[in-house]
């Protein structure tokens, strides 16, 4: 039983609760697995436990044993350290003595060496003077030089050593003595130089670096060794890069060549950085040069004069990785040498270019609407004014009004299209203007889009649109047309307002032209928006004019007091004005936003209620015509309340009660006076009203409108 707790208890991991629940299953299988035994449950526990004690007690004798054991093993390996550690410094002790002993020899060696070098120094050189004697010698002697040496191309590095040690010697020597002799070791200089450089290029060619960089070497040592530099450029770059772009592959060969310059020559950052200058001076500088010749396309020569000089800064900002710590800013000098003349024109050619663009797009737009731009005159507005008065004291129409079939002479995708070319322009602009400059010139551009988008486009369109609008009080139905050219150019600034704030005002921010271009930008939307609100007015001049005739015209005396019982329905005229005045709440509703739109509805509806009001005194009423009247009034007021506006809605239902003092009878005038929406209205308002009965002189007769002048005052 013992070897099964063992077994159990080594289980990992290992729960003391399954452990219990085993041995309480085992206990209940041997009774039967449907009884219960509580008695001897508690025994296989007792005898559980007891087991477990003898079992802890073996254990425990184990772990004795075992801990003697390590003890006695620790013991041992200690004492085997403590004689490792012994014998460690022993070495230790050794090596030290051995290390004094090689730097003593050392520093013999190195002594002994000194003394050699003191004593072979003198006999080298005096043997290398010897040498450079017996060559100077035959340069002496008259005659052509015959010696192997500088015609043996297997020769050429000892020929290159001694020929440049004598040209030394020689430029110490006296001209007048030696002149043949210096003019002879000259000649050899040159030639010799000569066959180095051809021989580098030679290496170059089959690219074997190790040979190019022993005559780097040599080559450091004479006059012309920026030839060999010259070489290796003109050789690097003899073949076509990138195709027909240039940029395409200069980085990509800047970065292979600096590594073999690395490899070659002795100060890599000066031959890479006339690496580059070679191909800025010639390479880019002929490339630009010859697309930029053509300026007969301004346009197109703006948008490649933006292009390379992009693609320059860029090729720059790549390259800068090889100015490290000098001549950080010959890149940009390079740069600015390629394009300053053009840079210094550019101004003048954009604002030229973008003036002639938005001319062109102008009049493309005004020939597909077959329009001619007329020369709006000064004193139009004074003349068809004076035309409206007299049409309208003499009864007759001589006002010519010309609407153009609804045509607004706006146009949103023209608007878009000028932005356009002008985002464009303000792009190359904060490109290649100079930071000073920057300002000033997008001032110069923004004037350019402001004439031409708002006072060329929008300001023409608004004088024609103020022209179209009928006259007050015309006797034809008007046809309305303005509120489709407000929002229209409403629309027109909002799209420049986006373009403004994006391309504009980040560039002049901080700046002395900031104010400028603000008050440029606001100067022309006040002409805007006063010519709006002008139009505006004069629109529903004309609207309510024509309904205030209509009704003058068409409302009989008899819609209101009838001779005889007729059905209450709303009068013809009612119906008419209606019927023309609910389009025009929606085409308000469509065309005007924002906190404009509740303005002109509440002007629309009071306006409404000022012509209605006015026309409903203009008539007497029996009972049957103020049945009508009232009909009438809930026709305008269901109107009305599509306006949405609480004073219109208001003002309506006012009238409405006004209306009802036509048709109460005379004993209850009082208690109606008194309600809730006539109380706070004059007296004298009320009293009209009351007047416009056909019974008033009755009502007057008699003590019905008592206290009504008092209860007003209260």
């Amino acid at each position: 039983m013992l070897s099964q707790y063992v077994e159990e208890l080594e289980q990992d991991p290992f729960e003391v609760e399954e452990f219990i629940e085993r041995l309480c299953w085992r206990t209940n299988n041997e009774i039967g697995s449907d009884q219960f035994d509580p008695d001897l449950l508690y025994e296989t526990f007792v005898e559980t436990i007891k087991d477990m004690k003898i079992l802890q007690e073996r254990q425990q004798r184990k772990c004795d044993k075992l801990e003697e054991a390590l003890k006695e093993e620790q013991a041992v390996f200690v004492k085997a350290i403590d004689k490792f550690v012994a014998k460690h410094q022993v070495s230790v002790d050794y090596f030290h003595q051995l290390d004094e002993k090689i730097n003593s020899v050392a520093g013999k060696v190195i002594h002994l060496g000194e003394q050699l070098e003191n004593v072979n120094n003198p006999r080298s050189r005096a043997v290398e003077a010897q040498l450079l004697l017996n060559h100077m010698t035959e340069f002496l002697t008259p005659g052509p030089i015959v010696n192997d040496i500088y015609s043996d191309k297997s020769k050429l590095y000892e020929a290159a050593d001694i020929i440049q040690k004598l040209f030394q010697i020689s430029q110490d020597l006296p001209a007048q003595r030696f002149a043949n002799a210096k003019k002879k070791i000259e000649s050899k200089y040159d030639d010799i130089e000569m066959q180095l450089i051809e021989e580098f290029a030679t290496a170059q060619k089959t690219e074997n670096i190790e040979r190019m960089k022993e005559l780097s070497d040599i080559l450091s040592q004479f006059k012309g060794y920026t030839q060999v530099i010259d070489v290796y450029i003109e050789q690097s770059q003899a073949t076509t890069y990138g195709g027909r772009d240039v940029f395409e592959g200069i980085v990509p060969m800047c970065h292979k060549h600096y590594k073999i310059i690395q490899q070659v020559f002795s100060a890599p950052d000066k031959v890479i950085s006339k690496f580059i200058l070679n191909i800025y001076q010639l390479k880019i500088n002929q490339f630009v040069q010859t697309k930029l010749d053509d300026r007969k396309d301004e346009n197109k020569y703006l948008k490649t004069l933006s292009e390379l000089y992009s693609r320059t800064l860029k090729l720059s900002a790549e390259l800068q990785e090889f100015f490290k710590g000098s001549d950080d800013d010959l890149l940009q000098k390079l740069t600015a040498n390629i394009f300053d003349r053009h840079l210094a024109t550019y101004i003048e050619v954009e604002s030229r270019t973008l003036d002639g663009k938005c001319q062109m797009e102008l009049k493309k737009f005004y020939e597909n609407k077959n329009h001619q731009k007329k020369q709006i005159e000064r004193f139009q507005e004074l003349r068809r004014d004076m035309q409206a008065l007299i049409g309208a004291r003499a009864n007759i129409n001589i006002a010519q009004i010309e609407d153009y079939g609804g045509e607004t002479f706006l146009s949103e995708e023209l608007a878009i299209n000028l932005l356009q070319q002008s985002s464009h322009a303000f792009e190359r602009c904060c490109l290649l203007s100079k930071e000073n400059d920057l300002p000033r010139n997008i001032l110069k551009l923004t004037d350019i889009l402001l004439r031409y988008l708002l006072h060329e486009h929008c300001d023409y369109a608004l004088d024609l649109g103020l022209q179209a609008i009928p006259i007050a009080e015309c006797k034809s139905v008007p046809q309305i047309y303005f509120f489709d050219v407000a929002q229209k150019c409403n629309a027109i600034v909002h799209l420049l307002e986006k373009t403004y704030n994006a391309s504009v005002m980040p560039n002049v921010i901080g700046t002395p032209q900031y104010s400028d271009c603000i008050q440029k930008k606001r100067s022309y939307l006040e002409t805007v928006e006063n010519k709006i609100e002008t139009g505006l007015e004069r629109t529903l001049n004309a609207i309510f004019g024509w309904v205030k005739t209509y009704l003058s015209s068409e409302q009989k005396k008899s819609d209101f007091k009838p001779d005889t019982d007729v059905d209450t329905v709303a009068s013809n005229a009612c119906l008419s004005v209606v019927q023309y005045l609910n389009p025009l709440i929606g085409l308000i509703q469509k065309t005007i936003d924002g906190d404009n739109l509740a303005a002109v509805l509440t002007e629309f509806g009071v306006r409404y209620h000022r012509v209605i009001f006015e026309h409903l005194q203009q008539f007497q009423y029996n009972t049957a015509g103020a049945m009508c009247a009232i009909c009438d009034v809930n026709e305008y007021r269901k109107s009305a309340r599509v306006l949405q506006s609480p004073l219109v809605t208001q003002l309506f239902d006012v009238l409405h009660a006004l209306c009802n003092l036509l048709l109460v009878k005379h004993e209850n005038l009082q208690e109606v006076c008194g309600g809730e929406t006539l109380n706070y209205l004059d007296k004298s308002v009320v009293m009209n009203f009351i007047q416009l009965r056909s019974d008033y002189k009755t009502i007057k007769i008699s003590n019905s409108l008592k206290g009504i002048s008092d209860q007003r005052m209260v």
